[in-house]
């Protein structure tokens, strides 16, 4: 099964470290980082050290600008948030969740984390599949990063079968039924958000909730790159001006049956 760590804004170098050390201990390698507050993150001091020998991990990582960069292939996309949105996705514990996703081996999962200072923006939760809360004591819930991923990496690893279930891609081929990836829901969107701007459905000075609506209907549908080619090609119709109506067709030819 592939699966992608995703952390947003990191502004703690150690933070950096802390992650690629618990993905290690689980088997995991894909770090992305988006928009870290140190460039040169991957190569200080300070993260070496809390890495302990996770070097493998930070050798691989990749820091990219915008989480759509980070997002290439995911599939499926895992918010890891303590307060529900409204209109965001169901929020779930990671056991709840991650098991029954652990059957799907097509997928490409990726779990997300936000900044130390502020969290995940709503706007980044409503793109995901699923919060995943992880329970804590009501009265102290406070996880720093490293240990929020050391916890969702233990809780994947075991959806997984252990260690019997290597981190890798599934040999054999594409499956039949190809799911969209992240980027490609996000980009449909875009394309229905502006068809429906055309046709006077969506009022861009007062939009309220309908992308985000539409967002998580299309993230509990799990679409198909087939499906999102057909749902592009709806949003093109909508946008193009309506032919005037031409003269009737004619009926199609008697058949041979013998029929009259």
């Amino acid at each position: 099964m592939r699966t992608r760590f995703i952390l947003i804004q990191t502004s703690h170098a150690g933070n950096v470290g802390a992650a690629a050390r618990a993905m290690r201990t689980m088997g995991f390698h894909d770090l992305v980082l988006v928009a870290p507050r140190w460039a040169n993150v991957l190569r200080r001091e300070e993260t070496i050290q809390r890495a302990s020998g996770a070097l493998e991990v930070l050798n691989k990582a990749r820091i990219v600008e915008t989480l759509d960069e980070a997002l290439d292939g995911v599939t499926h996309l895992c918010a890891t948030a303590m307060i529900a949105r409204d209109f965001g996705p169901p929020t779930r514990t990671p056991r709840e969740h991650l098991m029954p996703l652990a059957a799907h081996k097509d997928q490409h999962v990726a779990f997300l984390f936000g900044s130390e200072r502020f969290g995940m923006r709503n706007e980044d939760v409503y793109r995901c599949n699923v919060a995943l809360r992880i329970p804590t004591d009501p009265s102290f819930g406070s996880l720093n990063l490293g240990a929020a991923i050391q916890v969702i990496a233990y809780e994947w690893r075991q959806a997984l079968g252990g260690f019997d279930d290597a981190d890798a891609s599934v040999p054999g081929g594409a499956p039949a039924q190809v799911p969209a990836d992240a980027q490609a829901v996000a980009g449909m969107l875009a394309h229905w958000e502006r068809s429906l701007v055309s046709i006077g459905f969506l009022d861009p000075k007062a939009p309220k909730k309908l992308m985000p609506r539409l967002q998580q209907l299309f993230n509990r549908a799990q679409p198909t790159v087939e499906e999102i080619h057909i749902l592009r090609g709806i949003a093109k119709m909508m946008a193009e001006p309506q032919r005037p109506a031409t003269e009737a067709e004619p009926p199609p030819p008697a058949s041979d049956s013998g029929q009259r």
